[in-house]
């Protein structure tokens, strides 16, 4: 046992480094300068502002303004709307009966027929095929 030696040197367990949130907190900056630490200050551009980073108006869709003039979505055709009340009517059934029946909410069914709702193929076959009806097409 003789080539063994202990080593008595202390040992120092410090904590982690802070993290960013941590050094940007009010006491840790006062700390650095009393420390006589460097202290980097930086503006952001939009900061203190009400505003999200997506709402101002990129290039694309300043580009996209630019080219085309027609904004507004397809609406229901007035001719729809007027198929889809009649066929409902004819069937005796609420506009929360035939939502239920295409597996849709009764507020899409309602936008159909005010012609608010924009249109989608796959919710107008449904409705053509629990009403027994053609909505789409020549008649």
């Amino acid at each position: 046992m003789a080539g063994i030696s202990q080593d008595w040197e202390p040992v120092v367990i410090r904590k982690k480094a802070p993290t960013a949130a941590a050094r940007k907190d009010e006491k840790a900056v006062n700390a650095a300068r009393r420390a006589g630490a460097d202290i980097e200050t930086i503006r952001k551009a939009n900061a203190g502002t009400n505003k999200a980073a997506s709402s101002s108006t990129s290039l694309n869709t300043r580009k996209l303004d630019d080219e085309t003039e027609n904004l507004a979505h397809d609406k229901v055709p007035s001719e729809l709307k007027k198929a889809i009340m009649q066929a409902r009517m004819d069937k005796k059934l609420t506009q929360s009966q035939l939502a239920q029946l295409i597996n849709e909410k009764p507020q899409i069914i309602q936008e159909y027929e005010s012609g608010k709702a924009i249109p989608n193929q796959q919710i107008i076959s449904k409705l053509e095929k629990s009403l027994g009806v053609k909505l789409r097409g020549k008649k």
